[in-house]
């Protein structure tokens, strides 16, 4: 099932008097191909969830339209669309069986029950949990609980499978865990699917396609590796990767561009203020480098080496640089780095758009 999205728009009104009214998502367009798993990404308030709302109908447009392959379902109920809604709290029904819960769709829908049987069984299969459907919610862990819900939604075969949040009450280890089952459930249904979420890594490993979104407003829309390398402007390049990209004040200057006194790289653009962007990898130590940082500790992780160091021209606190860990560093107060120019990217220092 393609998704395409035009133009659309959420405003919600003021709730008090002398307050403004708050559009949560602003004349949005997109296109989701059909079989996709594409994931809205962005900090709390970005317009993601609502966005989710609005593909499930559960929240009426403002204006805009909503298209299911070539059926404009703008205005159709949420029972109407084919689809699949999976919260953040499960909503699972403590007084029922899990069977029963996955079941739940079918018996509305008034499906005979041996066949509603037989469908939550694949179901359950599906999403490896065939052995539990005996159990009540209470006697499950979240994993299991989130599995319950997740198959209760494709137990009805959905056209597009919507996923609000599904992981955020997971802890680490089973977030990891379950959004590697999602990922292998979506593949083998082929089901088009849209995942909200404001983990980057989760929405980095598990996304084909990804939307980041701030205030109400797409920012860049593509494949995850393409967006971490190829960042529109400075919020997306802030936004994406872990360590965090490292920002700091810089300046174009005579076809050079300057962090301080120091040239880390020529340049054809007109003289301005900039940020200089450099992701944590894009560091080369080097004793006769263009970049010097102070260095406040050194950190061993096995495999890298991480250099936390102290910049007076950085957006931050600290400087990360990882390094691999076979790399022997000087003992000494400053550092010197050359810079890998794929990953170091110019920003207009007042619109915040990555000059090219």
């Amino acid at each position: 099932m393609k998704i395409t999205i035009q133009d659309l728009t959420k405003t919600f009104p003021a709730r008090h008097k002398g307050d403004k009214e708050v559009t949560a998502v602003n004349m949005m367009n997109i296109d989701i191909p059909s079989g996709k798993l594409v994931g809205l990404l962005g900090p709390s308030g970005c317009g993601k969830s609502t966005t989710l709302f609005m593909l499930s109908g559960l929240e009426s447009p403002t204006s805009g339209h909503i298209l299911f392959d070539e059926e404009d379902v703008t205005e159709l109920a949420p029972e109407k669309r084919g689809i699949g809604l999976v919260f953040q709290n499960y909503a699972l029904y403590p007084h029922m069986t899990v069977e029963q819960n996955i079941m739940f769709p079918l018996v509305n829908m008034r499906i005979p029950k041996p066949e509603a049987k037989e469908r939550a069984l694949d179901a359950a299969r599906l999403v490896q949990i065939e052995e539990l459907l005996n159990r009540k919610p209470s006697e499950l862990s979240g994993g299991q609980q989130q599995r319950v819900a997740i198959a209760r939604a494709l137990v009805k075969m959905p056209n597009v499978l919507l996923l609000d949040e599904p992981l955020s009450n997971l802890d680490a280890r089973l977030r990891l865990q379950t959004r590697e089952e999602i990922k292998r459930i979506q593949r083998e249904t082929g089901i088009t699917t849209v995942f909200v979420t404001h983990d980057q890594e989760e929405a980095m490993s598990i996304c084909d396609i990804m939307v980041v979104m701030k205030l109400g407003i797409v920012q860049q829309i593509g494949e995850p590796q393409a967006i971490y390398d190829d960042p529109e402007n400075l919020f997306v390049a802030n936004f994406l990767g872990t360590p965090p990209i490292n920002i700091f004040k810089g300046q174009i200057k005579n076809g050079g561009v300057f962090i301080g006194d120091e040239e880390i790289m020529k340049t054809k653009h007109e003289d301005q203020e900039v940020y200089v962007g450099i992701r944590p990898e894009g560091f080369i130590y080097s004793p006769s480098g263009v970049l010097s940082l102070d260095v406040d500790h050194i950190e061993v992780m096995g495999r890298d080496k991480s250099v936390v160091s102290i910049s007076k021209y950085s957006t931050k606190p600290t400087v990360r640089s990882i390094i691999d860990a076979d790399v022997k560093l000087e003992d000494a107060p400053v550092l010197k780095f050359n810079l890998k120019k794929n990953k170091v990217f110019l920003f207009n220092a007042e619109t915040e758009e990555r000059i090219r």
